[in-house]
């Protein structure tokens, strides 16, 4: 499947438009360091791209789209093989199973094919109705209920856990 994934392909999917320019998130300065507050670990983080996009993306789920964010967890480790190595956000059902897996990159980074297999390398460890690429510039959304017949969405789907 991977071998068909060109960046042509990549242009073909529907991109979705999320608007941060609402988000507020919490800084602070700390020993010449922007911090960032995370809602879900519940304490300061160094400011990197990555983190800035995977905060934004935390924000909009919660204040743009309801999604609990009890629910949610943030770079856990997970096992890839013989590897370990940690996703970015996962949203989970209200009965505790993962729904959502995300993928943050940041903002520089293009989405591209190594982004989709990086997150369908999680996604085996720690399948998912929904998957989601975002580098903060572009996002895609994917319903993966069938993984034969991935169907690239419009937008987010709403939280029904």
């Amino acid at each position: 499947m991977l071998s068909l994934i060109t960046p042509e392909f990549l242009l073909l999917l529907l991109m979705i438009s999320l608007n941060f320019s609402e988000i507020n998130l919490k800084f602070k300065q700390e020993n010449g360091k922007t911090l960032v507050f995370d809602p879900v670990r519940k304490k300061w983080l160094i400011l990197t791209p990555e983190e800035h996009v995977r905060q934004y993306m935390l924000a909009y789920l919660r204040d743009m789209m309801n999604y609990p964010m009890s629910l949610a967890a943030v770079e856990k480790r997970i096992n890839i093989g013989p590897m370990i190595k940690r996703y970015d956000i996962v949203v989970y059902n209200r009965d505790h199973e993962p729904w959502m897996l995300i993928e943050c990159k940041a903002p520089e980074i293009p989405i591209s094919a190594d982004t989709l297999h990086q997150l369908l390398q999680y996604h085996n460890a720690v399948p998912c109705l929904y998957w989601v690429l975002t580098n903060g510039h572009q996002t895609f959304c994917a319903d993966a209920c069938d993984v034969n017949a991935i169907k690239w969405l419009e937008q987010l789907p709403t939280y029904q856990g």
